[in-house]
């Protein structure tokens, strides 16, 4: 019997102490390769994020607080109530009195109803603790005289922002996949074209925003030029409450436009050339290929473009600031710029944080809604 070689206890196993050591070799390298980033992540997002909230839970003045750190005062959500409720809110027994009354009186009928057994306690007890709450207690909260309900600007603001985002999205999302169907082929001229559509988007906002200012110029501009060329009135963009808005998107769209292309040409080199000769040979028009070929098969791609650009254009900031200033008559003003104002024109870094969390739950939500969508595809 050969008793030279190992035997069992002796041998190398593959979970044996060199298996260990090199396993903890690997994850130490993993973490020292992952370390600065991690440490970088934490300082600039993480750290940042916590002490917004932190600093929306405060009546947090910016240049007191410079001077003395300890002169700001901890409010709770006193910021987020006066953002979206209001402040010097009462309560009167007074107050709509008649509304009130009708409903209580439409509390009592119900319980009159299930009483005699017309309707059911089940529903009848639900209804009358619900009329009790809105008309015995909600329809007597009204402002006092120096009180008010919310902030007036916030929710105009808010409304210019998503009036915004509804308009510049889809453009944005129409315009670029009908202009990548146009450019995907291999050809010299598709190729320019695809560089010069894509040439407005390495372009910072300070410079878009130049050259728009020259085109809206009611006295030299292009537009304005071309107006008169024509024998008409040339139109004051910038100044008129009713334009202003779409001069933002015309510039926003025009500016966003390549990114969103350059996405759709990548879904539509995805696609299967087959998928186009087959139609082809079937006798398919070229609109019915696009209806059931190439939008079938970019529905990710376009759900990726529109949430994408639901977060950028969110985020509008360079446009309103530069162009318009917000104005006229804040009909330009959005969110992001409403934040930076009340932060440091108004010096009230706790309620431009309580903004601030309210913007990033917008973003939360949609960024919630493309991982679910992507995930139901």
């Amino acid at each position: 019997m050969d008793t030279t070689g190992p035997t069992p206890d002796r041998a190398v196993r593959p979970g044996g102490a060199r298996g260990r050591s090199g396993g903890l070799r690997d994850t130490l390298e993993g973490y020292a390769f992952a370390g600065p980033f991690l440490v970088a992540y934490g300082l600039f997002l993480i750290y940042p994020f916590f002490k917004g909230i932190w600093i929306s839970l405060h009546d947090w003045n910016l240049l007191a607080v410079a001077f003395n750190p300890a002169a700001k005062h901890f409010v709770g959500l006193k910021n987020y109530v006066h953002m979206v409720w209001g402040q010097h809110l009462v309560w009167g027994v007074d107050h709509l009195v008649w509304a009130r009354a009708i409903g209580l009186a439409a509390v009592v009928a119900a319980l009159a109803l299930a009483s005699r057994g017309r309707l059911p306690w089940r529903t009848a007890v639900p209804l009358a603790v619900v009329g009790v709450l809105l008309f015995g207690v909600a329809l007597g909260i009204h402002p006092a005289s120096d009180g008010r309900w919310y902030d007036r600007r916030f929710w105009h603001i808010v409304w210019n922002t998503l009036l915004f985002v509804l308009l510049t999205v889809p453009s944005v999302t129409v315009i670029a996949l009908g202009l990548a169907i146009a450019l995907n082929r291999q050809s010299r001229h598709a190729a320019a074209l695809r560089t010069a559509f894509f040439l407005s988007q390495v372009l910072s906002v300070t410079v878009v925003t130049l050259i728009w200012q020259l085109m809206f110029s009611p006295k030299q501009g292009i537009l304005a030029n071309l107006f008169r060329t024509l024998g008409l009135q040339p139109i004051e963009w910038i100044t008129n409450p009713q334009l202003a808005m779409p001069a933002i998107v015309i510039t926003t769209v025009w500016w966003s436009i390549g990114f969103a292309l350059i996405i759709f040409l990548a879904g539509l080199q995805e696609i299967p050339a087959e998928l186009y000769e087959a139609a082809r040979i079937d006798g398919a028009g070229g609109w019915r290929i696009v209806r059931n070929i190439t939008l079938p098969a970019l529905s990710r791609t376009t759900t990726l473009v529109v949430v994408l650009q639901i977060i950028l254009q969110f985020q509008v900031f360079g446009q309103s600031h530069l162009i318009t200033r917000g104005g006229p008559d804040d009909s330009t003003q959005v969110l992001v710029r409403y934040i930076y104002q009340t932060a440091f024109q108004n010096s009230r870094l706790g309620y431009a944080s309580a903004l601030s969390v309210f913007l990033f739950i917008f973003m939360l939500g949609f960024s919630l809604l493309q991982a679910r969508l992507q995930g139901s595809d």
